[in-house]
């Protein structure tokens, strides 16, 4: 039958037919811009209804000249087909390839065919469930299908369209676990599994790789190829808690799209015969800014936004004029016929309550970009074991992960490596001690170390998060018969095990890391908390959070950020979320390690020498080489000498405490309280023994390190049984006990080694706090003594380790944090370029044009960095200068469509997580860098009063933070110097002040329990202390002049790579290489862009 085209053309109105089932019919959306068609007064407007199109034949259905038809659940879109061909209506949406929405494989089959990038992804098709693939592998960490590997996360999905429960697996080395995500119930739309680690059996599933963007998704929605409307919203990866407003929708905000994008709308309605569809993207930094499509949903409306619908209103009515009555003009009227206006927002409300929001005390400026560098939170103990093994069974292991070379290395840190080494130690080692009379020192000490490492690689009681690992380096060879009996080879008989462990944070760390997340948001952002909160969901709040590759900086990272937006949930999804790695920046003391030896060195000479001068009484105490190191160092160490003498000479001691005129408790003997302590431990550890193998036939219930790493709350329960903090057994307290007994006095040499002086002092000062903290309740008789000697001297040794004297601590540090610092003044001068676009001063946003180099330069921008990945350390390419880059900002918000005041007004954020090395560095570099020649007499970024307040704190603690924040006066012009502000601050960390009081006087409680040791093991953070003083005026051109000979300069940081997310690695699809948008490669590569597509992603 021939297609009906009378409409307009007998003087009636044209009929459009809306054939889908009820329940999409009367929703919100449909209503609407059904409601619009018929104010243009040309359409008739016909529902089928659920009756017609469920029970009546094709041939009684009502005629009409264009059909809005759909699939949804119940559709008979077979029916519907046939329908179209009887009647040959207009259809806004084909019908056809509708069937292929049903099927994920063949939807990513089809974008690939039409050049929409898509995720890596592979297929598993199963004829029934549980069927067992040939071509299908799975590991601890990773899949292989057909050769492909997927390393996790990555994410699974039903091949079934309709079915929606989707899950993403994550890494044992991010703590492991599953995430479901699934349609919205109530609130939620994911939940966390820690415990399942294994892929689902039941179905045929799409696995792909999962894509970083920053705990955000973008949907967007086209009405016909020319437009395409996106709006941004919370992924459900994140937390799994859907935020809603105040009518019970889901808070979404319209964001703009990038021409890229959006020509990837435009291919996706032509691939699929879509007029009106819906399509997840996800904007994702791997190497360059891509955006990946990675679902269609076929017919999709936006929700609660009347501007679209009044714009998909227009464009229907040209469809169907342009179709029907193509000489009637299908111009947009200049009055549009309905009386529907948009709810007027307060918008002078909405102004006070985000202005407060980055407002400041000084009138007329706004706040623009904050920047932390953040070290970790509270830790147990690092630990290390070397010993020799000659057991067979552990060098074959060894052999087998070397790939059977004799004198190579063998690392063991997956789970399947490290469960062939516990496997191994559990033969090799009885659970209980020998006891053998003659059994020589050196095989009890041998026994001993192989229990430790059994210990060690039974804690937890499954292998997930960073914290172990085991090194195999052959030492001694044989010559054996080769096995084709032609000549000899050598074979390993002996190789050194190095065992690494502990460093992991506690629940007090990720308790801290949380309240100073949720401390930021409070302040640092001034006025209250849902202010940023507010600017953050409007994708005005420019977020990235970077991380070192240690497990309890990255964990730490994870917890601040969910304090800082408010998350809920386990920290594993949020940290492969939103926080990138960057080990090159943030991580190692490679550059500056020559001259970290020759301070230790220096400072090691110093305390033996007790030359230390006294700058108490000098104006500029910090000048003095070795600063902050006790004046009793010296005698203090002959103390240590003799803890170890049989009867220690008394008239020595007083003599020394004359002469010094200390307290008794300042001489405490720390090596003989260390042997006190140590006893006190084994003794603990022998009760643990004899329990263990009393119980032998018990089922065994190993305390779970994955868990407790999820929780901040003390675990009352293990306190209350006597048993230490966290997971560690009484064994491995008394190995690290033990260890540092050995460290501070050989006693087969009977002499104290000095030369590991700083290193020693740390660790004690370390491991004495730290069980002082967190195994009080254990009641260790010398405890607290042994404390106020570790403090006294690491407070002295701590700081100097980064250089005896200010230049050698300003050479250190720029060494050290020299790319560090580079990155922020980066960050400084992308806000400042942002800015300038956004006020029009480039003319940014309406002119493809940018801010000249040489202008730039005037200015002294950095602008020649392309991206924030710094990971590609074999690339040769040179990095491209910002004006010839094609990045695209990830999210800004459309003003067309967002109900916010001041849209194009954004505040950037860059956090970076790392350890006590790098702040150390940064703070050196902040306070002296006025000491280096080039800056001609310049006084210091840092004033008087906080170079003394500097020169007191010491240490720099856990959760220490240094904070510069840059403030816009909008009063002044862009060339004016007094346009940006630089505000910095910084804060000690935790509060060690409740332990402090252990240098006095030692507070014992009825219990035996330190009274005054706060109950949660949890110190408290220190409030920020000011750099500057009150009232100066620190330019963002003087900060600039004075840190830039320290920074790594912008052209020489490498080229652009992917920003790491957490433990993430991608495989590589050769069929999808070169798989660009083929109709426009220019777009893509070439095409100039306004200022707010082409903000720098960094």
């Amino acid at each position: 039958m021939e297609r009906r085209n009378d409409g307009c053309d007998g003087g009636g109105k044209i009929k459009i037919g809306v054939c889908v089932m009820e329940k999409k019919v009367w929703c919100s959306p449909m209503e609407q811009i059904l409601e619009r068609l018929r104010a243009f007064g040309e359409f008739e407007i016909i529902i089928f209804g659920d009756k017609i199109i469920l029970e009546d034949p094709i041939e009684s259905w009502p005629l009409c000249d264009c059909l809005i038809a759909f699939y949804s659940a119940g559709y008979p879109l077979e029916k519907a087909e046939k329908y179209a061909a009887l009647r040959r209506p207009f259809l806004v949406n084909e019908l056809d390839p509708q069937y292929l929405l049903h099927d994920r494989s063949k939807v990513y089959e089809h974008l690939k065919l039409f050049g929409v990038p898509v995720p890596t992804y592979a297929v598993v098709r199963r004829e029934y469930p549980n069927q067992e693939l040939k071509y299908f592998v799975e590991q601890d960490d990773f899949i292989e299908i057909h050769g492909k590997r997927f390393y996790k996360p990555f994410v699974e999905k039903p091949i079934d369209g309709d079915d929606h429960n989707i899950m993403i697996y994550y890494p044992s080395s991010a703590g492991g676990g599953m995430k479901e995500l699934f349609r919205k119930v109530g609130n939620r739309s994911s939940e966390f599994y820690p415990d399942v680690r294994k892929v689902r059996r039941g179905g045929s599933y799409i696995y792909e790789e999962f894509m970083p963007t920053g705990g955000t998704d973008v949907k967007v929605y086209t009405v016909g190829p020319g437009y395409a409307h996106a709006e941004a919203r919370k992924s459900p990866v994140v937390d799994g808690v859907v935020m809603r407003n105040s009518d019970g929708k889901e808070v979404r905000y319209p964001v703009l799209l990038t021409p890229t994008e959006k020509q990837i709308a435009r291919n996706i309605c032509q691939a699929f015969g879509q007029a009106v569809c819906g399509f997840d993207l996800l904007r994702c930094d791997l190497g360059e800014a891509r955006s990946y499509v990675c679902d269609v949903n076929g017919w999709s409306f936006v929700k609660s936004s009347h501007k679209y619908y009044d714009d998909a209103a227009c464009i229907l009515r040209k469809m169907f004029l342009d179709d029907k009555a193509p000489h009637i003009s299908s111009t947009i009227p200049a009055n549009l016929p309905w009386k529907v206006s948009e709810p007027v927002q307060p918008f002078d409300a909405v102004r006070d309550r985000e202005r407060g929001t980055v407002g400041i005390s000084r009138q007329s400026e706004e706040l623009r970009c904050v920047i932390a560098v953040i070290r970790h939170g509270d830790r147990t103990p690092k630990q290390k074991v070397k010993l020799k093994v000659t057991e067979e069974k552990l060098l074959k292991l060894m052999l087998k992960y070397n790939g059977g070379k004799a004198h190579a290395e063998a690392k063991l840190k997956s789970a399947l490596q490290l469960q062939d080494l516990l496997d191994a130690t559990r033969i090799l080692v009885p659970r209980a001690r020998s006891g053998r009379e003659s059994d020589s020192d050196a095989e009890i000490e041998h026994a001993e170390k192989l229990r430790q490492v059994r210990a060690v690689l039974e804690e937890g009681g499954h292998f997930s998060g960073i914290y172990r690992k085991v090194q195999l380096k052959p030492s001694n060879w044989v010559h054996i018969p080769k096995s084709n009996g032609n000549g000899k080879e050598e074979y390993p008989i002996e190789a050194l095990m190095v065992l690494k462990y502990g460093g992991v944070l506690t629940h007090a760390g990720r308790k801290q890391a949380e309240e100073l997340g949720r401390y930021f948001r409070n302040n640092m952002y001034p006025s209250e908390g849902p202010g940023l909160l507010r600017l953050h969901s409007t994708y005005r709040h420019d977020l990235k959070i970077y991380s070192s590759d240690e497990g309890r900086v990255q964990m730490s990272a994870a917890a601040f950020a969910k304090g800082l937006l408010d998350l809920e949930g386990e920290l594993t999804p949020i940290l492969v979320s939103l926080v990138s790695k960057d080990s090159s920046m943030l991580d190692g003391l490679q550059d500056g390690s020559i001259e970290i030896d020759e301070a230790k060195a220096r400072l090691h000479n110093i305390i033996l020498s007790s030359k230390i001068a006294n700058g108490e009484t000098m104006e500029f105490p910090w000048m003095v080489d070795g600063a902050g190191v006790p004046p009793n160092a010296a005698n203090l160490l002959t103390n240590l000498k003799l803890a170890h003498l049989k009867q220690p000479n008394v008239k020595i001691i007083t003599s020394i405490m004359v002469t010094n005129k200390l307290p008794l408790s300042q001489l405490s003997n720390q090596a003989q309280l260390t042997k006190e302590i140590t006893a006190q431990v084994k003794l603990l550890s022998d009760n643990e023994d004899e329990e263990a193998v009393t119980d032998s036939d018990s089922p065994s219930h190993p305390y779970d390190q994955a868990k407790a790493l999820g929780k901040t709350a003390i675990d009352m329960d293990r306190i209350a049984s006597g048993l230490p903090c966290g997971s560690e057994s009484f064994l491995l307290m008394f190995a690290r006990w033990k260890k540092l007994e050995r460290d501070l006095y050989n006693e087969r040499k009977k002499r104290f080694d000095t030369t590991q002086i700083p290193d020693i002092y740390d660790s004690c000062n370390i491991l004495d706090r730290y069980d002082l903290l967190h195994n009080s309740h254990l009641k260790l008789n010398g405890l607290s003594d042994l404390f106020r000697v570790s403090q006294s001297l690491a407070d002295g040794v701590i700081p100097n380790e980064y250089g005896i004297n200010a230049k050698q601590k300003l050479k250190i540090g720029s060494k050290i944090a020299r790319r560090l610092l580079g990155k922020i003044l980066i960050d400084l001068h992308n806000t400042r370029r942002e800015v300038a676009a956004a006020g029009g001063e480039s003319n940014a946003c309406h002119d493809p044009t940018i801010v000249p180099s040489s202008k730039r330069k005037d200015r002294g921008y950095y602008g020649d960095v392309k991206n924030e990945g710094f990971d590609r350390p074999n690339s040769n390419k040179k990095s491209i200068d910002l004006d010839d880059s094609h990045k695209e900002t990830k999210y800004c918000l459309d003003p067309k469509y967002a109900n916010v005041m001041e849209p194009e007004r954004r505040v950037r954020t860059r956090l970076y997580f790392t350890s006590e090395s790098h702040i150390h560095s940064l703070m050196n570099v902040l306070r002296y860098c006025n000491f280096d020649e080039s800056m001609d007499g310049e006084e210091s970024l840092v004033c008087k009063n906080a170079l003394d307040n500097l020169f007191k704190t010491r240490e720099l603690d856990y959760m220490s933070y240094i904070v510069l924040r840059m403030f816009e006066n909008t009063e002044v012009s862009l060339e004016d110097p007094k346009r940006f502000r630089i505000e910095m601050t910084y804060s000690r960390g935790a509060d060690i002040s409740s332990l402090q009081f252990l240098k006095n006087v030692s507070i014992q409680s009825e219990h035996g329990k330190d009274s005054l040791l706060p109950d949660d093991h949890t110190m408290k953070i220190m409030e920020p202390e000011r750099l500057q003083e009150v009232g100066s005026y620190l330019t963002l051109d003087k900060f600039d002049k004075m840190v830039r000979p320290f920074a790594m300069p912008a052209e020489d940081f490498p080229p652009a790579a992917p920003s790491q997310s957490l433990a993430v690695r991608f495989c590589k699809d050769n069929g999808l290489q070169g798989a660009r948008l083929v109709p426009y490669p220019v777009l893509y590569h070439k095409m100039i862009l306004p200022f707010y597509f082409r903000e720098n992603s960094i």
